[in-house]
């Protein structure tokens, strides 16, 4: 759909057909660096977000509520960073640092959808986490197969239309002078330091939408977390009331990495954005998905356990 919408325009207003993802660096000896680098995370991210994926959907014991949207969200950060690790990677080696213009449409679209359905997961998550804890009677019926496919449906179409919408009024941005950008990815805000049209009315939607789609997964998560801790220290048992929270501190602990990097990047007013944002938002793009399958996996038994039956099982096959 992306691609036909480029192919429509051809290319934007003021006659650009290209762009040029510079990255961070332009220093060939830095670049050589950051190539095995940002190769080294995109392959521990892969690795660890595929095994997370696996080991949940070979084990019946982790077909959960929780563990069905942990999938999700490793299967959605793994997305995220295919959409823009290997591009990068290509620029990094290649003196031809060229993308298209639908193709940087795409990737923009991409990243903005996945950035959303990331934030709207882990709303639900922590949801998931308010029914299990504040609700337990009622969480088989609260928290059914089919009230999570239709939670994660939602997920998938409000992302969608809010990429699609953010990426067509892109489509009406002129853009002139240099079409370098120093950065690893088309970013929305990057690209609209390039614009030489009035990009005001843009901005107010990108703040407002932003805000609106943002905050209110933050807002739910916080109300969750605050019926949760109120729950918590009634339960009158020290043991059951460190079980309880420890259920809780993987995803308070993405929450805390994912809106952190987000808050770096994005709070701030269009004309403050420079270079150091370009560092920050590798944190984002990068190292938050890296970081997620460990985070999960580092003090979760269950999880312990259908890793290991995954990975030894696999062991077993090939010296049988």
């Amino acid at each position: 759909m992306l691609q036909t919408i480029g192919e429509m325009y051809g290319h934007n207003r003021s006659g650009t057909s290209e762009f040029l993802l510079l990255g961070i660096s332009e220093n060939p000896e830095e670049q050589q660096v950051l190539f095995w680098m940002f190769l080294s995370m995109y392959l521990v991210t892969v690795v660890g977000n595929v095994l997370i994926i696996l080991a949940i959907s070979s084990d019946p014991r982790l077909h959960t509520p929780m563990y069905f949207f942990l999938a999700n969200l490793s299967f959605t950060d793994l997305c995220f960073v295919t959409n823009t690790i290997p591009k990068a990677l290509v620029n990094l080696q290649s003196q031809n640092k060229a993308i298209s213009y639908a193709g940087c449409l795409t990737q923009l679209y991409f990243l903005v959808c996945l950035v959303t359905l990331d934030n709207f997961i882990l709303a639900v998550m922590a949801y998931d986490r308010y029914v299990a804890i504040c609700q337990p009677l009622h969480y088989v019926t609260v928290m059914s197969p089919e009230r999570c496919m239709l939670l994660l449906s939602l997920c998938w179409v409000l992302s969608a239309l809010y990429g699609l919408t953010l990426t067509l009024l892109m489509i009406t941005v002129t853009f002139c002078g240099s079409p370098k950008i120093h950065y690893i990815f088309c970013e929305m805000y990057v690209l609209l330091r390039l614009a030489c049209s009035n990009t005001q009315v843009i901005h107010t939607v990108l703040i407002t939408t932003g805000c609106f789609i943002f905050f209110t997964p933050l807002g739910i998560m916080i109300m969750s977390y605050v019926w949760i801790v109120r729950t918590i220290l009634r339960i009158p048992s020290n043991s059951n009331k460190y079980k309880a929270f420890s259920t809780c501190a993987s995803h308070l602990a993405v929450v805390s990495l994912f809106y952190g990097t987000l808050a770096m990047v994005y709070l701030q007013p269009l004309q403050t954005y420079s270079m150091k944002d370009s560092i920050a938002t590798v944190m984002y793009a990068v190292v938050t998905p890296m970081m997620n399958p460990f985070i999960y996996s580092l003090r979760n038994k269950d999880m312990h356990r259908a890793l290991g039956r995954l990975l030894l099982g696999k062991v077993f096959q090939k010296l049988t």
